[in-house]
């Protein structure tokens, strides 16, 4: 049966030429509906994954699962975070967008931004609590490490340390020393009390001069013992002194000094 209809066709050439034609067209139209779909699902839109917090090789390879290239075309130094760390992403999480897409992301940095001490702010002789506020701002911590006596107002910055060298003070300023944004300053800042004083000489001073003299050193006069008859005693001379002078000794701010006076000059005083 099979060979009389080929034997049907091979001697009817139009309708040969029919099929033909015809299985041409089904071809044709197979291999259309095939590119169609090819280029359909090629083009078609997909959701844009999350790749936040994520690190830098991790999100790679779900960017690459997904047929998306992804690029890092900045880096952000974040106090506290390591390196890698994707913070943020465009296209945005979610969006619809088409296979092949790139993906532009921003990370954290590796290393640490480093700040000179000559782009800091003047921080020799001033308040303490302005200056830690002003260092916060630029990710740099405050501590302080101690404190001392200064004749000026209180809480004012005498000292700066940095990993545990000197780099701020009245007489040092290494300007070229760099710390990482997110490390720690420690400061020395001054107090108005708790200071000691050079004990000064008075003896042969008149009690006028003195009394300037004891309080231009923050300490006070004592007991007046007079030896005689003293008839004025801002002119009277000052025999001896309690605690004496001896050009070594210290007293705490305050601290009094007793007096023996007489109103005529001692023999020893020059």
């Amino acid at each position: 049966m099979l060979e009389k209809i080929i034997n049907f066709f091979k001697k009817n050439y139009l309708l040969k030429h029919l099929l033909m034609m015809f299985l041409f067209v089904v071809i044709v139209l197979f291999t259309v509906l095939l590119w169609l779909r090819i280029y359909t699902n090629h083009g078609q839109k997909i959701e844009m994954p999350d790749f936040s917090e994520l690190e830098l090789k991790d999100a790679k390879k779900i960017a690459n699962k997904s047929s998306f290239s992804l690029v890092v075309n900045d880096s952000i130094h974040n106090v506290g975070m390591k390196g890698g760390i994707v913070l943020s992403q465009n296209p945005e999480p979610g969006s619809m967008v088409k296979e092949g897409r790139t993906v532009y992301v921003t990370v954290t940095k590796y290393n640490a931004d480093k700040i000179k001490i000559s782009e800091l702010p003047v921080l020799y002789g001033v308040d303490y609590e302005q200056k830690k506020t002003e260092l916060s701002y630029r990710n740099i911590g405050c501590k302080i490490k101690g404190r001392k006596y200064d004749p000026g107002e209180p809480n004012y910055i005498l000292e700066v340390w940095y990993d545990g060298d000197l780099i701020i003070s009245r007489d040092v300023l290494k300007s070229d020393v760099q710390i990482n944004k997110g490390d720690v300053l420690e400061f020395v800042i001054s107090e108005s009390g708790g200071g000691t004083f050079l004990i000064p000489s008075l003896t042969c001073n008149t009690l006028g001069a003195a009394e300037f003299l004891v309080e231009s050193s923050r300490l006070t006069i004592g007991d007046v013992r007079e030896i005689g008859t003293v008839t004025d005693r801002n002119t009277a001379y000052i025999v001896s002194q309690d605690p004496p002078f001896d050009g070594e000794s210290k007293i705490g701010e305050g601290s009094s000094i007793n007096l023996t006076i007489s109103q005529e000059k001692p023999k020893n005083c020059d």
